[in-house]
C-alpha cells in the first residue's frame, strides 16, 4: 500500500536529491585528494593555530567559486568545454585538452596516494596498492548501472573519511578554544598557504566535477536554481569540515612540542603521535580513501570533457576504465617519489582555473539572455566571480612558478 502513494512525482524528486547529494560528494572527495591531506599536514605543522584563519578565508573564496561554476553551468545545461565554445570557437576544445591532460597528470599522483594509502594501513607495497586503488576504482565503472554506483561511492567514502578523521581529531585533545580564535584573529597570516588550499580545492578538474556529474544526472535549467546553489555550498562545506578536523587532529600533536620529520608526512606521524598503531592505519585509511575517490573523480571529470551529450555511456565508461588503467601505467613505470607527482599535478591543475573560470563568468555577465536561457544573473554573483577570478590569475601564476622550480631541480 505504501508503494502505491508513491507517485512518479515523489519519485523523480528523490532521484534528484540523490544525484545532487552523489554530485556534491563528487566534488568534496575530489578535492580531498591525497595533495589535501599533504597540503593540510604541511601547513598546520607551520602556522599551528593560525592555520585556521587560512582554512576559513578559503573555503569563503571557494564557496564564491563553486556558486557561480555550478550555477552557470546547471542553468545553462551546457558542460564548460561547450559553453567556451560558445564564446569562441575552439576555445573549448583547447579547455577539454587542458582539463584532460591536467586530470592525467592528476590521476597518476592520486593512483600514488592510494599505494601510499594501502601501504599504511595494510603494509602492502606502494605499487602493489596503487594496482588495487585502480581496479576497485574501474569496478565502479564496469558496473551496469555505473552512474548510481558512483553517487553511493563516493558518499559513502566521505563519511568513512570524517569519521575516521573525527576520532584521531578527538583522540589528539588539540586546543580547540585557540583554533577558533586565531580562525578570526590569527597570529600570522600567509596569503600564499590561502591560495595554495584554493588552488588545491577547486582547481583543475575539481572545479567542473560535480557540476558536470549533475548534468548528466539530468538536472539543469533555472527552475533548479535553488537546488544548485545548495549543493554546491554544502559540497564546499564538506570539503571545509573534512579540512578542519584533519587540521584539528594534527594540530593535537604539533601543539605539544613534538618534532615531527618534515621529509615525511606530517600528517601520517600526528596520527600515529596521537593514537599509536591505530593512528598509523587510520590514517592508510584516510589517505587511500581520499586516493581512490580522486582516482574516481579525475577520471570521471576529465572524460567529460572529451565526450559530448551524444556518447554513449558504454563510450563514456570504457574511456573513464582506460583513463584511469594509462594513469597506472604511467605511475608503475615512473619511477618517480609519489611526493614529486602530487607536487606536478598541482601545478599543472593551477594553470586551468583562469582560463575555465573566466569563460563561465563572461558567459554569466554578457551572454545570460542567450546560453543561460534569459535568467537573470545576480549582480552580487558577477562581482564575488570576478573578485575571485582575479586571484585565480595570480593562482596561476604561482603554478608556473612551482613548474619552473620543478624543471630546475
Amino acid at each position: 500500500m505504501a508503494d502505491a502513494l508513491v507517485t512518479p512525482k515523489d519519485q523523480a524528486a528523490q532521484g534528484r536529491r540523490t544525484a545532487l547529494l552523489g554530485s556534491l560528494f563528487l566534488m568534496a572527495t575530489s578535492a580531498i585528494g591525497p595533495g589535501f591531506i599533504t597540503q593540510t599536514g604541511q601547513f598546520t605543522y607551520t602556522l599551528g593555530a593560525a592555520f585556521a584563519f587560512a582554512i576559513l578565508i578559503s573555503i569563503i573564496i571557494d564557496i564564491a567559486v563553486q556558486l557561480n561554476v555550478w550555477r552557470i553551468i546547471g542553468v545553462s545545461g551546457m558542460k564548460a568545454q561547450e559553453l567556451a565554445n560558445s564564446v569562441i570557437p575552439g576555445l573549448g576544445i583547447f579547455l577539454a585538452i587542458l582539463v584532460a591532460l591536467g586530470g592525467f597528470v592528476f590521476n597518476v599522483g592520486n593512483v600514488a596516494g592510494g599505494g601510499l594509502g594501502m601501504n599504511s594501513m595494510l603494509g602492502l607495497d606502494p605499487k602493489i596498492g596503487g594496482i588495487i586503488t585502480a581496479l576497485l576504482a574501474i569496478g565502479v565503472f564496469i558496473s551496469k548501472r555505473a552512474g548510481v554506483a558512483l553517487d553511493r561511492i563516493v558518499v559513502v567514502l566521505g563519511v568513512i573519511m570524517i569519521a575516521a578523521t573525527l576520532y584521531v581529531a578527538i583522540v589528539s585533545n588539540p586546543p580547540v578554544g585557540e583554533a577558533l580564535k586565531q580562525s578570526v584573529l590569527p597570529e600570522e597570516i600567509d596569503f600564499t598557504i590561502i591560495t595554495t588550499l584554493v588552488g588545491g580545492t577547486v582547481g583543475g578538474y575539481i572545479t567542473y566535477a560535480g557540476a558536470h556529474r549533475m548534468l548528466d544526472a539530468g538536472i539543469s535549467g533555472p527552475e533548479y536554481v535553488k537546488d544548485i546553489s545548495r549543493s554546491s555550498v554544502t559540497g564546499i562545506i564538506i570539503t571545509g569540515i573534512m579540512r578542519f578536523l584533519l587540521f584539528l587532529a594534527i594540530l593535537g600533536v604539533v601543539a605539544t612540542g613534538v618534532q615531527l620529520d618534515t621529509e615525511s608526512s606530517i600528517a601520517g606521524q600526528a596520527f600515529g603521535v596521537a593514537a599509536g598503531e591505530v593512528g598509523t592505519r587510520l590514517f592508510g585509511l584516510i589517505l587511500w580513501g581520499a586516493a581512490i575517490s580522486s582516482v574516481i573523480g579525475a577520471a570521471f571529470t576529465s572524460v567529460s570533457f572529451l565526450t559530448s551529450s551524444k556518447t554513449s555511456v558504454a563510450m563514456k565508461n570504457g574511456l573513464t576504465i582506460g583513463f584511469i588503467v594509462i594513469s597506472t601505467i604511467v605511475f608503475i613505470i615512473a619511477g618517480k617519489a609519489p611526493a614529486t607527482l602530487l607536487i606536478v599535478a598541482g601545478a599543472v591543475n593551477g594553470l586551468i582555473l583562469p582560463v575555465g573560470f573566466g569563460v563561465l563568468m563572461f558567459v554569466a555577465t554578457f551572454l545570460a539572455k542567450s546560453l543561460l536561457k534569459g535568467y537573470k544573473y545576480p549582480l552580487w554573483l558577477i562581482i564575488i566571480g570576478w573578485a575571485s577570478w582575479l586571484l585565480t590569475i595570480y593562482l596561476g601564476v604561482m603554478s608556473l612558478s612551482g613548474i619552473a622550480k620543478l624543471w630546475a631541480g
